[in-house]
């Protein structure tokens, strides 16, 4: 049975690219992700991973935060704990809580929490700016071939790197804030 979010989340992606003027095989060809597998995304058979929206949102020019706000069709000036859309990666249980409403662009505060040895690869926004501050346990964060090791309290301008790899090589959780804008042009 799919979930809520993931058929909305299947209606925005092919939203997104149908307004583009994308075909799911030009899509394909600028993400890295399959067309069978964007087809299961916009279909919503399957519930995509953090790196498949990662990479069908830079695709599309968006946020992840902002795929997941369209998702959830908000423009709420205040968000309330409780009502801050929360997302869950399938894979490696990394857990993504959007803080900033929709409407508070270009400013976007996403806070991120990464179980005990989990390891998550997304791919670079090229069009964002984003700073990472390390609110409880321990990030390791690897950009190309440069790694950061960061502990409580630690802030990290990203680079521009366009493999990352996110990695929590502790035994507790490892929680974050990301802090993004987009880059001036």
């Amino acid at each position: 049975m799919t979930d809520p979010l993931t058929v909305r989340l299947a209606a925005t992606v092919h939203a997104a690219r149908t307004s583009r003027g994308l075909s799911s095989a030009a899509l394909a060809e600028n993400s890295g992700v399959s067309r069978a597998m964007i087809g299961k995304i916009e279909r919503g058979d399957v519930q995509p991973t953090a790196a498949l929206l990662a990479k069908l949102s830079s695709a599309l020019g968006l946020t992840l935060s902002e795929l997941i706000a369209r998702a959830e069709g908000d423009e709420r000036r205040v968000v309330r704990a409780a009502e801050q859309p929360v997302w869950v990666d399938p894979d490696s249980g990394y857990r993504r809580r959007s803080l900033s409403p929709a409407s508070g662009r270009p400013l976007e505060l996403v806070e991120i929490e990464l179980p005990a040895g989990a390891e998550v690869p997304l791919l670079a926004s090229t069009f964002l700016h984003q700073q990472i501050w390390v609110l409880d346990g321990r990030l390791r964060m690897r950009e190309g071939a440069e790694v950061h090791e960061l502990d409580v309290g630690d802030c990290l301008v990203l680079g521009s790197a366009r493999d990352r790899v996110f990695a929590n090589p502790g035994s507790l959780p490892c929680r974050y804030l990301v802090a993004l804008v987009p880059r001036a042009t």
